[in-house]
């Protein structure tokens, strides 16, 4: 689900962010057996020779990119790669005939040195160094012989051209989402006009799991998200905001004793806000280059928003929200998997650990009625928390994976 606390605009991690935050992409790719630091490395100073591994120091800028790698060999190695320019350099440390990144360092500022570790096979490899604002420069190619193992981990780029059938996909998912979508909120519609608060409080949980299973969009929807699912985040008046609408406002009323006769009002709102949603999503395009970051910030939201409870006013359905984030997640996934596929060898584990993820919710839905995070035991909590950050994390190796790299 989408940030609650303030207008959203589109948000990128940078594979830096990612890495400071804790989940490389090194670390993600090393789950293929390779003990090696990886194909990201963090910021910081060169690591000791102490560390028993060879160090080279090779130049970083336009005229030298590269320089200093007299010596090559296989195995696990540490470069120490200082800009010598007058600003700042990505720098790639890659495979000539596939393309694959082994290692790469960004933001790397004039004058500075940042160590990068690589597991290097027999082969020829290359620095490729990106000045800000300017061309980029392949180093000369250096031939590496000998050794036992295959080297990495590796990853091949992918491009932001890769990224546009995946997205097309999505669109056209959630196309057809949207008419189900209001074809559920017209259900509850129906529901609230009869009077029946039960009744009303069944089709509101389904009309609204329609709705966060389509997560991956909600950066396109724009102001139509906080219509339609926003809450009482940043309104003066809270609950009582006459700027409170949609799913929540319902919500609270139905859950808080309120008239369903009363609540007509915010019904006929929401329809006409959903219908205006599918109309105006015929015309919308998405970001290619967001799909892979939304991959991962389903579920971050999750933990954020519905595992702390902040999204709840009174029906207690955080866990069948969450439960719904995931499907729409898998779906995000289901549509990169061919990119993902030969790139990331922790997919089949990220599979594994989704499929848990889904036990330990299920697990709490009790033929519809989900119980609320306050009723959850200690242990059954830590299980869900457990559980759904632990996707968390492999999905920001993901996210990296998606990040498109610099080719000129």
């Amino acid at each position: 689900m989408p940030d609650r606390t303030a207008p959203r605009s589109p948000r990128r991690f940078s594979r830096r962010t990612l890495i400071t935050g804790g989940v490389a992409l090194a670390a993600a790719l090393a789950l293929a057996g390779t003990g090696a630091a990886g194909l990201l490395h963090g910021p910081g100073h060169p690591a000791e020779p102490s560390d028993g591994m060879p160090h080279t120091r090779v130049e970083a800028s336009a005229g030298s990119c590269g320089n200093g790698w007299r010596n090559p060999r296989p195995g696990t190695q540490v470069f120490e790669v200082r800009n010598t320019s007058a600003t700042p350099v990505e720098v790639y440390l890659k495979d000539v005939s596939s393309g694959a990144v082994y290692g790469e360092l960004e933001g790397l500022g004039p004058g500075s040195s940042r160590a990068l570790t690589v597991d290097l096979a027999a082969g020829s490899y290359a620095f490729a160094c990106f000045p800000d604002d300017a061309a980029s420069v392949t180093g000369p190619t250096v031939r590496v012989r000998g050794g036992k193992g295959g080297g990495g981990p590796a990853a091949l780029p992918v491009s932001s051209h890769d990224l546009i059938p995946p997205t097309l996909s999505y669109q056209k998912w959630v196309t057809g989402r949207t008419d189900d979508l209001v074809a559920a909120t017209q259900q509850l519609d129906s529901a609230l006009r009869s009077g029946d608060t039960g009744r009303a409080r069944k089709a509101w949980l389904t009309a609204h799991l329609v709705y966060e299973r389509m997560g991956a969009a909600y950066g396109t929807f724009g102001d139509a998200d906080r219509a339609i699912n926003g809450t009482t985040a940043s309104l003066p008046g809270g609950v009582h905001d006459k700027d409170f609408t949609g799913f929540h406002r319902i919500e609270y009323g139905l859950w808080h004793g309120a008239p369903v006769s009363g609540l007509r009002p915010f019904a006929d709102r929401l329809l006409k806000d959903v219908r205006t949603l599918r109309a105006d999503w015929t015309r919308a395009r998405m970001d290619p280059l967001d799909l892979g970051l939304r991959a991962h910030e389903i579920l971050e939201n999750t933990v954020q928003f519905e595992l702390t409870g902040r999204t709840d006013y009174g029906s207690g359905s955080n866990l069948a929200t969450a439960r719904a984030n995931l499907d729409g997640t898998r779906v995000v996934l289901a549509r990169l998997r061919p990119l993902l596929t030969g790139r990331y060898p922790g997919l089949a584990r990220l599979d594994s650990e989704l499929d848990r993820t889904q036990r330990v919710l299920d697990r709490q839905d009790h033929d519809g009625r989900w119980t609320p995070l306050d009723r959850l035991g200690r242990g059954q909590r830590e299980q869900v928390n457990a559980a759904v950050g632990g996707v968390v994390e492999r999905l920001a190796d993901v996210a990296a994976l998606c990040d498109v790299r610099r080719t000129s």
